[in-house]
């Protein structure tokens, strides 16, 4: 008894986490999952004309691509593994031919604080794209450059800096063949909004400053063998045995597969949800099927009034007859002839 009071508090506060329902769509739930059953991720975008300021651009850029080619599967099976889909697949299209072919601008935005680049793609080449591809919706992910204010630390927590750094961001829309935007990440559905970078491309030389003692902390940018440990650094993939994901996509990928996973219901609020989904369709027939049966009478009805002298006069003709009361197995017999 005490140790179920001991975890009654976290049982609760687990409860009231796990019931509170929320959407992360841009309609309602119930909308998207009843229209988006097949799901295409179209090959990871790379957007070379973004805000990316590195000396060794190319050499960056065919990096980015390179990792975006290597770790778009792992999303596929995430989403796959989520069950909220009939199929996700990615379409076999090289992505800078689709992106030059879909992009039609972009956008640098600051919606809620969040700093970040939103795309818009042509509508027509879009539902070309998802009709060719016997799709519902395809989502659009991107990888691009920004610029946009920071906080680093110092390594112990004693410094830090505040100024513009330029990063690698990934940005991402699931869009049906009519260009609406079904849901987007960065989301702005959640509670708490924010954008985790891909990659910060620059650094604070704390040491540097600390060694010529000075406060004034200059911003460096990595280099291309540092960028590429840094993307090298991998973890197992959570859904796919022996093989490996970059840390980098892998936390991204996790806040994106946690908007778009099925809502968690009890059981006894799937049977509940499951009766009132019932309750608009059952009423229909039984109210045409009442109306038939009280239709049917009526023609019936109809129909008595020349018949009752005969039922009429047939029970009377039954009923004063003498033997009825000494034999009534012979009136019965009469009655049936």
């Amino acid at each position: 008894m005490f140790r179920f009071l001991r975890y009654a508090p976290l049982v609760a506060l687990l409860l009231m986490t796990v019931g509170c329902a929320h959407n992360y769509y841009n309609v309602p739930r119930e909308s998207y999952e009843k229209k988006v059953r097949v799901l295409g991720i179209a090959p990871f975008f790379t957007d070379g004309d973004s805000d990316i300021r590195h000396p060794e651009r190319e050499a960056l850029l065919a990096m980015v691509r390179e990792q975006n080619q290597r770790n778009g599967a792992e999303l596929v099976a995430r989403l796959k593994e989520t069950g909220a889909y009939l199929s996700v697949r990615m379409p076999d299209d090289q992505a800078d031919q689709l992106f030059s072919s879909l992009f039609f601008r972009r956008e640098r935005r600051s919606d809620a604080g969040v700093v970040y680049n939103k795309y818009f793609f042509k509508q027509q080449e879009l539902k070309e794209f998802i009709e060719r591809n016997s799709l519902d919706a395809v989502m659009l992910v991107t990888v691009s450059g920004l610029t946009r204010p920071d906080k680093v630390y110092s390594g112990n927590y004693l410094a830090y800096l505040e100024t513009d750094f330029n990063f690698l961001i990934m940005t991402a829309q699931i869009l049906d063949g009519d260009g609406n935007i079904l849901w987007e990440y960065p989301n702005f559905q959640q509670r708490l909004l924010s954008l985790t970078p891909l990659l910060n491309l620059q650094y604070a030389d704390f040491d540097e400053a600390e060694a010529n003692v000075t406060d004034k902390v200059d911003t460096k940018l990595k280099t291309i063998p540092g960028i590429t440990r840094a993307f090298g650094k991998d973890t197992a993939s959570s859904v796919q045995k022996d093989r490996k994901i970059s840390m980098l996509y892998s936390a991204i990928f996790d806040e994106m597969v946690a908007t778009l996973r099925p809502e968690f219901r009890f059981p006894w609020e799937r049977d509940r949800e499951e009766r009132k989904g019932e309750q608009p369709t059952r009423p229909e027939p039984a109210a045409a099927a009442s109306t038939a049966k009280k239709a049917e009478p009526k023609a019936v009805e109809v129909a008595i009034p020349r018949a009752e002298p005969k039922v009429i006069k047939a029970e009377p003709a039954a009923i004063p007859a003498e033997p009825a009361p000494l034999a009534p197995r012979e009136i019965r017999t009469e009655d049936l002839r």
